[in-house]
């Protein structure tokens, strides 16, 4: 079974900028339940403690977009390799 190249990096991409916008909408509204969730990614480390005290908007729109474009990427082209992996088994 053969994947869509550009339906799978469509799909990661909106998959990743979901999670992005859910992630800065709760760093900006409720900062307490952000830092337990986005340290509960990393078993309980306090990797929140890391990150930025004040928000940059310009720069997180750019991280923002970084996000959506290189997990498009990662979509696209590990679809194909997955293809060509595939075809070469059967």
């Amino acid at each position: 079974m053969t994947i869509r190249p550009l339906a799978f990096a469509n799909t990661l991409a909106l998959t990743t900028a979901g999670l992005a916008l859910l992630l800065t909408f709760l760093r900006v509204l409720t900062p307490t339940a952000f830092v337990f969730i986005f340290n509960a990614q990393f078993f309980g480390a306090d990797v929140a403690s890391l990150l930025p005290t004040e928000i940059n908007v310009l720069k997180m729109a750019g991280e923002f977009l970084a996000f959506v474009a290189g997990a498009w990427g990662f979509g696209y082209v590990g679809a194909i390799i997955y293809n060509r992996l595939t075809r070469d088994s059967q």
